[in-house]
């Protein structure tokens, strides 16, 4: 069955479907050694794509991958301020994978990754409501303001959902949240008096960081991955 070019690319992993648009639109697609220009053209499985003369390889099973992210590491491909990206120290067969959101430079714990852009997306969308588990170290003890979280807060004019936090016995605050705002958590803490000095993602939906270590990456199997689909159902 023959696709649109566009979903072909995003299908396949290596960006979303605007981002294959753009990359049609801007000459650096061809098809069977000829360039395309617009992504109203179909193909299929016969078909030999390329970005800039790379292969795009065809879409494989979805796979599914535990990243324990470690503290001054960038989420992104490449930083323009020079830093250190997830991509810098994960072993090379693992650099084409898609990270599942973000976490911030110092926030350390676990990243999902996958081959399969479109789970990737879904994972990450704002109604998938996937619970994801913190544990933050915090400056002070004054845990009186907590209630504004669980509530839910409006900082600088956004509006953020309401937050399960637990005081654990140790101090730190144990924090699960469902949407997935940039620095959620550190804004919506230091807002109750209670800034973040560590922060630390434990859970993903059902996916667990356990005992993988710093810097270490080890692939789910197939039923974590129906669990994980179905958390954001």
């Amino acid at each position: 069955m023959k696709i649109r070019i566009a979903k072909f690319i995003a299908d396949s992993g290596v960006t979303s479907r605007r981002g294959a648009e753009q990359l049609i639109t801007s000459g650096a697609v061809a098809v069977n050694g000829a360039i395309v220009k617009t992504p109203v053209h179909f193909v299929d499985e016969n078909d030999t794509i390329t970005i800039n003369g790379q292969p795009v390889e065809k879409r494989h099973d979805t796979r599914l991958y535990a990243f324990h992210k470690p503290i001054g590491t960038v989420t992104t491909t490449r930083d323009p301020r020079g830093r250190n990206t997830i991509y810098d120290i994960l072993p090379p067969e693992y650099r084409n994978l898609k990270y599942v959101g973000r976490l911030d430079f110092n926030t350390t714990g676990l990243l999902l990754m996958t081959n399969d852009g479109l789970l990737a997306r879904k994972l990450t969308m704002p109604d998938s409501n996937i619970p994801r588990v913190y544990l933050a170290d915090v400056a002070g003890n004054n845990m009186s303001k907590l209630d504004r979280a669980r509530r839910g807060v409006t900082i600088d004019g956004i509006k953020y959902r309401p937050m399960d936090i637990e005081i654990m016995p140790d101090g730190r605050l144990r924090v699960t949240v469902t949407e997935g705002k940039k620095n959620e958590i550190r804004i919506v803490l230091r807002h109750c008096g209670l800034p973040v000095r560590k922060l630390h993602r434990i859970m993903y939906g059902p996916v667990s960081i356990k005992n993988i270590p710093s810097g270490k990456i080890i692939e789910l199997d197939e039923k974590t991955i129906d669990a994980l689909v179905k958390t954001s159902l």
